[in-house]
């Protein structure tokens, strides 16, 4: 028998868990919710699972494990993490995006740089899928950064959102010609910005999907 072509999910929703493991969709949520079961949560506020973690929770019960969850570790199928790095040298608002983001949506990782050389630093260590930049960097032009970003593999190339107290059209303009993602002026509308965030990492999964 010819085996399906259909993508399997990386991840699991409270009611496949249910469906899984034989219960109620509200017994699911309930093993969620009392940390029995890892899980993160969608910006729409759903749980989510990843099989491995679904996996050891019904290892630990001594729970039948069906085949298809049994397939889909046994593939190792990785998930990506949602990573951001902020840079911003304003440390007071640095931080307020970060806390804002991390109440937000739980799942995105959060690294945080406070200049220049910190930010390139980040940027090849930890590889961020995208990154909220702070134009008015001291001693640094912006505008080169970000080519620089865009034009090299060493930093993963992730999605750039430019935040600026600069009100400067023709800056904007060659920021969008670069392939920034979003360019916001301060003060900020963080709600903004997260959903900018967000929609950024779902066109990334959907661009390999």
């Amino acid at each position: 028998m010819a085996k399906s072509s259909n993508k399997k999910p990386v991840v699991y929703s409270a009611l496949e868990v249910a469906n899984l493991c034989g219960v109620v969709n509200q017994t699911a949520i309930n093993w969620i919710r009392n940390n029995y079961l890892k899980a993160f949560k969608t910006p729409g506020g759903q749980f989510r699972v990843y099989p491995e973690d679904l996996m050891e929770f019904m290892e630990k019960r001594s729970m039948r494990i069906p085949p298809e969850l049994l397939d889909q570790c046994d593939n190792k199928i990785v998930v990506e993490p949602h990573t951001l790095l902020i840079v911003d040298d304003d440390s007071a608002l640095n931080d307020v995006i970060c806390q804002f983001l991390k109440k937000r949506n739980e799942s995105i990782q959060i690294y945080q740089a406070f200049d220049g050389f910190e930010a390139g630093s980040q940027l090849v260590q930890k590889q961020p899928k995208c990154l909220i930049l702070d134009m008015d960097l001291p001693g640094i032009d912006g505008l080169k950064l970000c080519r620089h970003i865009q034009q090299s593999d060493a930093f993963g190339k992730p999605f750039i959102i430019v935040v600026t107290a600069l009100n400067d059209t023709k800056t904007e303009e060659e920021c969008l010609k670069l392939g920034i993602t979003k360019f916001f002026r301060k003060p900020l509308n963080l709600p903004e910005i997260a959903e900018t965030v967000e929609k950024s990492f779902e066109s990334s999964q959907e661009s390999r999907g």
